[in-house]
């Protein structure tokens, strides 16, 4: 199929490994012009060579780091027309370790960068009639479960692009979420676990992956191309789960 975003402008945070590496190979190959953006200098350089495109050291938790992004991005390659939110960080694994610190973390690591990259890059979509912001969520931001406080946190996140959704959608911007479930690859947290106790995750896979594996970045990253697509104009506000059946939420 035919995405119609060849020549797009696009900047995908933290896009050097896992989802956000997989994402920014699946634009290119489509003929975007891909900028990643994180704060490994030598991550960074890597995939901009592999990928032809740019790389920005920044780290996004701060303004001054998502000015530096948008900025080196639209220097390089002109304005920005798709924003990937794939940053994402967690804080805490259940209840006895997470307090307000935890949530404050979690907060500020998904719903507050997504805010402040999404707002620096709309104006431009505004004024041109044309854009696509896709927030990386999860599984645990449609139902109850996994860390406390980055369940709480993608749960807002996805409140977020849907409010927004609406509110610009008439303008030529869509914006929707993509919610993975539990994803392998390598150097991850799943690849971590496995390795430490396959046992264990091979349980987990038999009790909660209904396709008897995990999922991989190719099939997240596939999905996100075509939400950024001019044939997605119809999608907006959504959040299409990929995990394979995993979650049991019934919307």
């Amino acid at each position: 199929m035919e995405l119609g975003i060849a020549g797009k402008v696009a900047l995908v945070t933290a896009g050097t490994r896992g989802i956000g590496l997989g994402i920014a190979q699946a634009l290119s190959k489509e003929g975007v012009r891909v900028a990643v953006a994180a704060r490994t200098e030598a991550g960074v350089k890597r995939i901009a060579d592999s990928l032809g495109g740019v790389g920005i050291v920044a780290d996004l938790m701060t303004e001054e780091g998502g000015h530096r992004a948008v900025k080196e991005t639209e220097d390089a390659l002109g304005p920005i027309e798709i924003l990937v939110n794939n940053l994402g960080l967690r804080a805490g694994t259940a209840w006895s370790d997470t307090g307000p610190k935890e949530f404050e973390t979690a907060f500020s690591g998904n719903v507050a960068v997504s805010v402040r990259m999404t707002q620096l890059v709309l104006p431009g979509m505004l004024l041109r009639g044309w854009g696509r912001i896709v927030a990386i969520a999860s599984v645990w931001g449609r139902e109850t479960g996994g860390a406390p406080a980055y369940n709480a946190a993608k749960a807002a996140e996805i409140s977020f692009v849907k409010s927004l959704a609406r509110e610009v959608a008439s303008k030529g911007v869509t914006v929707n979420a993509v919610a993975p479930g539990s994803i392998l690859w390598t150097g991850g947290g799943w690849d971590r676990r496995q390795k430490a106790d396959p046992e264990a995750i091979a349980e987990f896979v038999r009790q909660d992956m209904p396709l008897g594996r995990f999922g991989t970045v190719d099939e997240v990253s596939s999905v996100v191309a075509f939400v950024c697509s001019m044939q997605a104009s119809l999608v907006n506000g959504a959040v299409l789960a990929v995990d394979g059946g995993q979650s049991r939420s019934g919307i």
